[in-house]
């Protein structure tokens, strides 16, 4: 009796404490259970998949009683639930496992151990769950295939040493190939971003299937990155990336990609690609990123002047350290060129591995930043100097440089990349280049969008002559070329449109005025090329009036449009100054295009079932 007196009188001393009244086989012999997203228990997941966890109690609760589940490695709880009093079982919400593959230190963690504890204290039962790790979806950028990963892929490729699985869009280990570009056949054209991110999208759904993992890790590079931001934004209807890995992605264009399209290469890419589409168009409309963490990594081997030829700098030769900065993201820099960045050591292991390598608890879900970007400082360029040279020919090209230009690049897109020059400065003698002092490139890799450049500092006012001559390695065919100035300081050229994202047949108001030393530059020629979507050019004059150049177009055709201006001035001193600029814009089909494109598709679809309901009602007749 005295016994049974102490017992009640323990238990009412408990409960005025506030602590949980003891359940009777709690928490020893718990058992728990992960469940997948079919409610089946699971003895391995993918690392980021999305599961449910499950406790059963030996007996049921005299209480309602608090579970949290533990994994090892991860210092807080992972998930929570309550049993309720009477009962044995609870489950938890849906968690995503993302990290788990990864513990703290970075090294591999197959296994994880899940344990609970309830009402406070570690219950006995445990389970062991192998986690496999996330798979890489790799994209390459414009005029490139899946060779661009070359060193990432295979077995003895970087992604093996770390146990991981890899895909590169095009590789054939499950179907999708963009189209960004090819110089085998560069009047072809490519996909837009729109076309080449519905691949990837369907990409990426076959390595889910393929793999069972519910989320990948992206690894871009230049291109690749904004069609991936397309994707992203505008495709993406479940969380199926886990973070955007971004090497040298121009996020406000590449002035460099001027010179294909000028010779209406690789379009509709090579204008997609330039300052006026990716600021004035791309970044205003695609902003979403649907909480999956960017993270940016921009070359910076060329910081003198002289040593790019189409940007300025710090840059990787095409794509400059303010264009990756461009919209909101941590970026990272080193000393590699362009055609580096997917290729080098260094950048594996001291950047993307860490972050293949997040642990659990550790990744950010950023809110989407506002539309627009930063605009990068404009540079000024000359017009662009396009033609055929057959072999055994030659071809001189005469560019002004005026007054006060501190440094000169040129920039030479060979399709052939065999053409050599020869460089006459304005007081007419041949100057024998030098890799130092000229910052003399060539780049044998057709993605950079250059194929030679080199600079002067101080170049001297005057006709600069360049003369290309064709080589023994010249095809049969001949090579096409484009050449442009690059100049920084003498005149500038202000030119602006005012819509760049119109509808069928509204007008597009366009100026350009020409300064130097800050006084504005009577114009003497204005003229203006515009490339249509379907890639023909329109040559066009424009009106100058009142110091200015202007020039009205009225597009019917929805698509992107690329309109180069080339103006000439004399100045004070008696110089030609020469300057172009490159502006960009996409007309949106207008309401009545698009509801006539319903009605067809309704219509169609109407004539089908009726189309399909006599078929179905002739077979019953000669059945019958």
């Amino acid at each position: 009796m005295k016994k049974r007196a102490c017992s009640l009188l323990l238990m009412l001393l408990v409960l005025s404490l506030g602590l949980p009244a003891p359940v009777y086989g709690q928490p020893g012999n718990a058992r728990i259970s992960l469940l997948g997203a079919d409610d089946q228990p699971l003895s391995q997941l993918v690392d980021g998949n999305t599961v449910r966890l499950r406790i059963e109690l030996p007996s049921p609760a005299t209480a309602e009683t608090r579970v949290d589940f533990l994994v090892s490695g991860i210092v807080l709880p992972v998930a929570g639930c309550a049993v309720k009093s009477g009962q044995s079982t609870c489950e938890s919400e849906a968690l995503v496992s993302l990290g788990w593959y990864w513990a703290a230190d970075g090294g591999a963690q197959p296994e994880r151990l899940i344990s609970a504890l309830v009402n406070g204290t570690q219950a006995e039962g445990s389970l062991t769950v192998r986690v496999i790790p996330r798979p890489v979806v790799m994209v390459h950028g414009f005029n490139a295939d899946f060779h661009t990963w070359d060193a990432y892929l295979g077995p003895q490729g970087y992604l093996m040493e770390l146990g991981l699985r890899g895909f590169a869009v095009g590789d054939g280990q499950v179907s999708g190939v963009m189209k960004t570009g090819s110089l085998g056949d560069p009047f072809t054209r490519t996909n837009s971003i729109a076309q080449n991110a519905e691949i990837l999208s369907e990409y990426i759904d076959h390595v889910q299937e393929a793999t069972g993992a519910e989320q990948v890790d992206l690894l871009v590079h230049s291109m690749g990155g904004m069609i991936s931001r397309y994707y992203l934004d505008r495709l993406m209807s479940e969380d199926d990336v886990a973070q955007l890995i971004i090497l040298g992605t121009p996020m406000a264009g590449s002035s460099c990609a001027a010179l294909p399209a000028a010779l209406g290469m690789m379009l509709p890419a090579t204008l997609e690609i330039q300052p006026g589409y990716m600021v004035g168009v791309f970044n205003q409309q695609i902003v979403r990123r649907r909480g999956v963490p960017f993270h940016a990594l921009a070359g910076t081997k060329l910081l003198d002047a002289v040593q790019s030829p189409c940007t300025p700098v710090p840059s990787d030769v095409v794509v400059t350290i303010d264009s990756v900065r461009a919209i909101p993201m941590p970026v990272d820099e080193i000393a590699l060129l362009h055609t580096e960045l997917n290729t080098s050591r260094d950048v594996f292991d001291q950047f993307v591995s860490p972050l293949l390598k997040t642990p659990a608890g550790t990744f950010e879900a950023p809110a989407d930043p506002p539309a627009g970007s930063n605009a990068p400082a404009s540079n000024q360029f000359s017009q662009v100097f396009t033609g055929h040279v057959n072999p055994g020919e030659t071809r001189e090209l005469v560019i002004p440089i005026d007054a006060n230009v501190t440094v000169a690049n040129f920039a030479l897109f060979d399709s052939s990349r065999t053409l050599a020059i020869v460089v006459t400065g304005a007081s007419g003698n041949q100057i024998a280049l030098d890799p130092l002092k000229n910052g003399l490139v060539r780049i044998d890799d057709p993605s950079t969008m250059v194929y030679l450049g080199y600079g002067f500092k101080q170049p001297k006012p005057g006709q600069w002559t360049v003369t290309l001559q064709t080589t023994a390695s010249t095809p049969p065919g001949g090579a096409d070329f484009a050449l442009a100035a690059q100049f920084n300081g003498g005149a500038q050229l202000q030119a602006s449109q005012d819509k760049t994202i119109p509808s069928q047949g509204e007008s597009v108001n366009v100026r350009a005025a020409l300064s130097a030393a800050g006084a504005p530059v009577p114009l003497q020629t204005a003229r203006a090329i515009l490339r249509h979507p379907d890639g023909s050019a329109e040559p066009l004059e424009m009106k100058i009036e009142g110091g200015e150049a202007l020039l009205t177009v009225r597009p019917f055709l929805s698509g992107i449009y690329g309109l180069e201006i080339d103006v000439t001035a004399q100045s004070a001193d008696g110089f030609v100054i020469d300057r172009a600029a490159f502006l960009t814009f996409e007309v949106q089909p207008s309401v009545l295009q698009t509801r006539l494109v319903l009605v067809v598709v309704i219509c169609g679809l109407a004539l089908a079932v009726a189309l399909l309901f006599l078929l179905v009602a002739f077979l019953r007749r000669k059945k019958a």
